[in-house]
């Protein structure tokens, strides 16, 4: 799934996808996500708000170029959905108007569900996977517009907004603040 390309300064970019506990506490104070993201057992675990819960893990980082692993269940009011996931983020930067820079964005996934009887459906039922597959990649394509676009905008404001949680760890806040060139 690729995104249309957005403003976003790199290093504010690459920063929260480095320090996703932190980029969480931004999503959720801006309303672009229910996502939390916390550490816990020395794994990175997951709750994307409407039912996902798992781990996952950064597997490789480059420049341009995130590969994580996950595996999770989705939990409802049926038995939990368990599966395994490797995801792939690339992104390049480009020059925008006004000396600015721009990021355009493709997110690849790659679904094994832990259910034989899933899987047997999910093969009859493919183009119906695909794209929900599909929407759900686009909606944290647009989490990320929405997040560069809100820190874009207006950094001091959004530095603002997360300093007054009082769960957000000092240290990032700090180091975020400083990327933001807020004084």
């Amino acid at each position: 799934m690729e995104f249309e390309p957005y403003t976003v300064r790199p290093e504010v970019f690459e920063y929260l996808l480095d320090h996703p506990e932190f980029a969480s506490h931004v999503t959720r104070t801006l309303k672009a996500a229910r996502y939390k993201i916390w550490r816990e057992a020395g794994s990175l675990w997951l709750d994307d708000g409407w039912g996902v819960k798992g781990t996952f893990a950064l597997a490789h980082a480059e420049p341009g170029l995130r590969l994580m692993h996950a595996q999770g269940a989705y939990q409802s009011a049926l038995p939990d959905i368990k599966g395994r996931a490797v995801v792939a983020l690339a992104y390049r930067f480009q020059p925008a108007p006004h000396g600015r820079q721009q990021v355009a964005t493709a997110l690849t996934s790659f679904v094994q569900i832990d259910s034989g009887v899933l899987r047997a459906i999910g093969r009859m039922g493919g183009p119906i996977v695909q794209k929900k597959a599909d929407r759900e990649a686009r909606q944290l394509l647009r989490v990320f517009s929405k997040v560069s676009r809100a820190i874009e905008d207006n950094p001091a404001d959004v530095y603002s907004r997360v300093s007054a949680r009082p769960d957000v760890p000092k240290q990032e806040l700090e180091e975020f603040r400083k990327l933001l060139r807020v004084p």
